[in-house]
Formats: C-alpha cells, structure tokens, sequence
C-alpha cells in the first residue's frame, strides 16, 4: 500500500477507500501480467535463437570433421619429405 492511498484511506468511506484499493491491486495485476506476457515471449524467443545456433554449431562441427579428414587423407597420400630423393642425386 503506498502513501498516497493510505493518506485518502482516512478522509473516505470504507467503501471507496476499499473500492480505491481494489482499483489499484487489479491495475498492478494488469502490469504484471504485462510483463510476464513481455519475459516469456523474450524466453520463447531466446529458446528459439538456442535451438538456431545449437543447429548451426553441428553443422560447423561437422564440417570441421570433413575438413580433418580431407586433411588427413590428403596427407596420408602425399609423399612425406623423407620419402623424396633430393635433386642431386
């Protein structure tokens, strides 16, 4: 209860003092359902962006295992330095 309520509370009938009170409590009930509205579409949106970038991240990594093993391969087939005669003989 803030001041300005508890200061009328004394020169109005119980009714509107009660009527006062109740119109205060339903307009902070608005706003906070606002609010919760407001943070789960902010959750829903974030959980959509995650499971986005989560998508992304295996396809990334997936790649980087392709790549690896191109390397790998391309490596494995190559000749090594230790296998190439050098120029003079």
């Amino acid at each position: 209860m803030n001041s300005d309520t508890q200061r009328d509370d004394s020169s109005m009938s119980p009714e509107h003092a009660l009527a006062t009170r109740l119109e205060a409590l339903e307009s902070r009930i608005a706003y906070q359902e606002h609010w919760l509205d407001t943070l789960d579409e902010a959750v829903a949106s974030q959980e959509r962006r995650l499971a986005q970038l989560e998508r992304i991240n295996a396809l990334m990594q997936e790649k980087l295992r392709d790549q690896q093993r191109t390397l790998q391969d391309s490596e494995m087939t190559a000749p090594s330095p230790q296998d190439e005669v050098p120029p003079h003989y």
